[in-house]
């Protein structure tokens, strides 16, 4: 009970501040009908309740599932058995991921189907099982992270030249998205495990991170590779019309129901497929161990089902809304005001925030106080939502702008920083765009988008993600330069590969 309730508080501080948030602007701003109100609040509650289950479902099956395929890879000893193993465990566990159904669910319903919601999901799962591959051989071969970073993104701005901007978008965004509750500590477990089976160099903290910000890198990959080969030319987007209740306030929740069911039962099977012929060949648990993982699955499955459902029925239609009203109002610094503040309140409010900050804290030996970290990060999560709506806004300025830019910084910067910093930063990226930047805040840039006359849905109305989880990327390294000097200034030596 004391796990769950460590849940059930982490998720709280995810959920209420953006919750608090919307009741604020409906009784100032941007009054909402009652009925969408009822079921946003409805969808918050839901959202905690799934969220809670699912994490707590994740810690007690899906994790341990990682840490004995991570041993069991280690145990192979066989350069053969990470490749193909990698590949199938990324491929399995991101299909499964709640952030990157949220987004392809988003992508679905904005391009009327163009782009199939579980076509997104597939293809962007094959990207990050091809990059956890690569990235569990770079660990086993000793390839400085730095150098592959510097070559896959070469790479992703060459295929992006040849893509079309919807498809950037999409693409930088299912990045972030990629890389949630469930994706990140299964990777991170795998990991460990494998960092082991590099005899030629130490199992450092270093070999611990990096693989989150490759396999993210993946997904970038393979939607713009989608692009190039489907050619579609330009696509437009339209969002439902959220101002009219026609229904029953409970009606969208039932229909949302059979069909995630499905989906979720779907994307979770071959974790529990995998998991059961290992389990014959290769981990031979007990049948308490075994028991255990199977409730932490179903567990996982109920959590997953009810905030998907939350999110779908009631959650983000009001994200929609608030982002249009506050669009069409004269004075538009209220939009880039909120934007700010939402940003703020994000990063503030994520579990796993807190994480990254005691882990960078604890690395350094005190140098970087956690309080830093998490104030970098919120005003830099902050700048990244608020200039989102800035580029909806300003007609002519597009995402590229902003990215390309960015990444080279951050490309350039991965060769002065600290190597643990540059694995702790890439990998963060993900721990900022968590499951409220998925949701909330990305209907609220649609929203934006879509009652602004100059903008597009399509190029405009996405790329918030792609914003948030590019700003951790300057941002930590920032902060490792800085312990950098701190180190030297103090004749301490920094591990530096």
């Amino acid at each position: 009970m004391s796990v769950i309730k460590t849940k059930l508080k982490e998720v709280l501080s995810s959920v209420l501040p953006i919750t608090l948030i919307v009741i604020i602007l409906h009784f100032t701003l941007t009054p909402i009908d009652s009925t969408m109100m009822i079921r946003f609040l409805i969808g918050a509650v839901m959202i905690i309740i799934g969220l809670t289950i699912f994490l707590f479902g994740v810690d007690i099956g899906i994790t341990p599932i990682g840490n004995e395929m991570g041993s069991s890879i280690v145990k192979s000893n066989k350069i053969s058995i990470v490749i193909i193993a990698g590949f199938i465990l990324g491929f399995v566990i991101n299909i499964a991921e709640p952030d990157l159904h949220i987004l392809a669910g988003q992508v679905d319903e904005v391009t009327s189907g163009m782009i199939a919601k579980m076509l997104l999901v597939v293809v962007v799962s094959v990207g990050i099982g091809v990059l956890v591959s690569f990235g569990l051989n770079r660990i086993v071969f000793n390839i400085p992270l730095h150098k592959s970073f510097t070559v896959i993104y070469i790479i992703i701005f060459i295929l992006a030249i040849f893509s079309t901007p919807e498809f950037i978008a999409i693409a930088f965004d299912a990045s972030g998205a990629t890389t949630g509750a469930l994706t990140v500590p299964f990777l991170l477990a795998i990991a460990t495990g494998v960092a082991k089976l590099n005899k030629k160099s130490k199992a450092s903290e270093e070999d611990s991170f990096g693989l989150v910000g490759l396999a993210s890198s993946g997904a970038i990959l393979v939607v713009l590779v989608l692009s190039i080969v489907s050619n579609p030319g330009p696509l437009t987007g339209t969002l439902e019309n959220s101002g009219s209740i026609t229904t029953g306030i409970l009606d969208p929740f039932f229909e949302q129901f059979p069909s995630i069911s499905f989906e979720i039962l779907i994307a979770l099977s071959p974790i529990l497929i995998i998991f059961l012929i290992f389990q014959v060949i290769s981990f031979k648990l007990s049948k308490k161990a075994v028991r255990k993982i199977l409730f932490g699955i179903s567990f996982a499955f109920v959590g997953l089902v009810i905030f998907l459902v939350g999110v779908n029925a009631g959650f983000m239609r009001v994200g929609t809304v608030v982002g249009s009203q506050l669009a069409v109002m004269d004075n538009k610094i209220w939009v880039i005001l909120v934007a700010f503040v939402l940003g703020m309140v994000t990063i503030l409010a994520e579990p796993a925030v807190y994480v990254l900050t005691h882990q960078v804290e604890d690395v350094t030996s005190g140098y970087v106080k956690r309080k830093v970290v998490m104030f970098s990060l919120a005003i830099g999560v902050a700048l990244a939502v608020a200039l989102s709506i800035v580029r909806i806004l300003v007609p002519g300025m597009q995402l590229w702008h902003f990215l390309l830019p960015g990444y080279v910084i951050a490309i350039i910067m991965s060769y002065f920083v600290p190597t643990l910093f540059v694995g702790i930063a890439f990998d963060s990226g993900g721990v900022a765009s968590g499951p409220m930047t998925a949701t909330f805040i990305l209907a609220f840039a649609q929203g934006v988008a879509n009652a602004t006359e100059s903008a597009n849905l399509m190029t405009d109305g996405f790329g918030v993600i792609a914003m948030v989880a590019m700003t951790p990327l300057i941002a930590l390294q920032i902060l490792g330069l800085l312990f950098k000097a701190r180190s030297k200034k103090g004749g301490i030596q920094d591990d530096e590969s």
